[in-house]
């Protein structure tokens, strides 16, 4: 991985991570695979494709509803693949020896540069994996083992002069060709924040409350993309395109009980129920605004912030003035002073 060490420093440097801090704590590790295992001589690189059956885009019309990424839909990747990596590890031991171990994106492994080294794609403008035979829609996992094996060719970059994936970005987060801003993604601020939600890339967010689909999307090679054949990874009818109105309504427990299995799941209530009130904000639905005002007396000052502000888009300043009241949390405050300011 050539480029992938110099890469992870600028990104860290410039502080791209926001508040992933394990991104920095973990780098020296990421930067080659033998800093993770000193012992480690290939690496065998296997995907699994995901590609949705249908316009993952379509959802972002339809405002009264949640768009949750296509990968998080079904049941959650990580349990389902490290099964299936662990077979093949025992059966390649059992076969030629060594020792191995397996990665799904759960240690310091760069997963993407790896798997373009190995020939399985190339990262595209927007820095995630693209295949000529399933477009944009590949979950990756990594088998590190003692044995000496013969490298594949690495992939070359075929994004050409093409800029869809980058033009398509609501937040503008791709600052250039091939570099991302995490602290504007989408999928970062829907999933890996853990305050509130910048001001300013509230409204771009639209309806989309677990990551973001947009810049895989559009890509033009997604015209060799195949619908995924695993049945586990395959969406769950309730979460294709859930309703707002009854997101908002759910308690921890209804939480954990829906998405039980689900990537979702790791968000955990409060920071998913923001998202969905920075979604209803962004709704033009006035008759969405009972659900904000419920929770502005939530027990979470992250999900009371965010009813203020959906409430600001959908009540006059009339209406807004008369169900405002002061917090116990200056974060709080601070909501109501800009929405009635």
């Amino acid at each position: 991985m050539p480029e992938a060490k110099a890469r992870l420093e600028r990104f860290i440097a410039e502080g791209a991570h926001g508040d992933m801090d394990w991104l920095a704590e973990t780098a020296a590790r990421r930067g080659a695979p033998a800093a993770l295992w000193a012992d480690v001589r290939s690496v065998i690189m296997l995907g699994v494709n995901y590609g949705p059956d249908g316009d993952p885009l379509a959802i972002l019309n339809r405002r009264d509803r949640a768009a949750i990424s296509v990968y998080a839909q079904g049941d959650d990747y990580h349990d389902l693949i490290k099964k299936r990596l662990k077979e093949v590890a025992r059966w390649l031991v059992a076969n030629a020896g060594g020792d191995v171990k397996v990665f799904v994106d759960t240690a310091a492994v760069m997963e993407k540069p790896l798997a373009a080294s190995a020939g399985l794609g190339w990262q595209g403008k927007h820095t995630n994996l693209v295949s000529r035979q399933y477009g944009s829609w590949l979950f990756l996992g990594a088998i590190f083992t003692t044995l000496d094996l013969p490298a594949d060719e690495a992939a070359a970059e075929s994004c050409g002069t093409c800029r869809a994936c980058l033009d398509v970005c609501p937040t503008a987060a791709f600052p250039a060709p091939f570099r991302l801003d995490a602290r504007r993604c989408i999928s970062y601020l829907t999933i890996e924040h853990k305050g509130p939600i910048p001001r300013d890339l509230r409204a771009p967010m639209g309806n989309r409350i677990y990551g973001c689909d947009d810049c895989l999307a559009v890509c033009p090679w997604n015209k060799f993309a195949q619908a995924g054949r695993e049945a586990k990874l395959a969406a769950r009818e309730a979460l294709r395109a859930p309703k707002l109105a009854e997101m908002a309504r759910l308690d921890d427990t209804q939480f954990r009980a829906l998405f039980s299995k689900s990537p979702v799941k790791r968000t955990g209530r409060d920071r998913f129920v923001r998202n969905v009130l920075i979604a209803i904000g962004n709704s033009g639905d006035a008759s969405l605004a009972g659900e904000a005002e419920r929770l502005l007396d939530d027990a979470s000052p992250l999900v009371r912030g965010a009813a203020v502000w959906a409430l600001s888009r959908l009540l006059s300043r009339e209406q807004l003035r008369a169900v405002s009241r002061s917090d116990n949390d200056a974060s709080v405050n601070e909501e109501w002073r800009a929405a009635l300011s």
